[in-house]
């Protein structure tokens, strides 16, 4: 396998992700975000997929990391974490690229409060995964590689 077989993934987190291990773990598990990184890229190794994984609390950062990723990345998965539900220039940046997307949320948003399950992004990706903790990221990741190689 050559390095231009490898497909550039980009892996975006939302706002208080960087809290994953202490906050709430009924809702989001044990595992810390960097736990989630490393299974990601040992899992990205096997598939030939280059995993690019970020978090930011801030909206204009993860818009112009999206922005970014139209010439540097083949698609997108991401955990946009609240701004799901309420970023418009997150959805509008997602738009503008042209890239597949995977949404995946740690926990199941329809087991959780009513505004929780209004998703901006829900209607322009591919997929969703939610409610399986830290393996919907591997799950993204495997939906991903299958819509990459069609």
């Amino acid at each position: 396998m050559t390095q231009s077989d490898t497909k550039r993934i980009l892996v975006l987190n939302g706002p208080n992700l960087n809290l994953l291990g202490m906050r709430e773990p009924g809702h989001y598990g044990t595992a810390t975000l960097a736990d989630i990184n490393d299974l990601m890229q040992q899992h990205g190794k096997t598939m030939a997929l280059d995993v690019d994984f970020r978090q930011s609390n801030l909206e204009g950062e993860l818009v112009n990391w999206i922005q970014e990723a139209r010439n540097n990345f083949q698609a997108i998965i991401i955990n946009a974490g609240a701004y799901t539900h309420t970023s418009v220039a997150i959805r509008d940046a997602l738009l503008a690229i042209d890239l597949p997307i995977v949404e995946v949320h740690l926990s199941n948003l329809y087991k959780r409060e009513e505004f929780r399950h209004k998703s901006y992004i829900s209607d322009i990706a591919q997929g969703v995964i939610c409610g399986f903790g830290g393996r919907g990221y591997l799950m993204a990741l495997d939906a991903m590689q299958d819509i990459l190689s069609e």
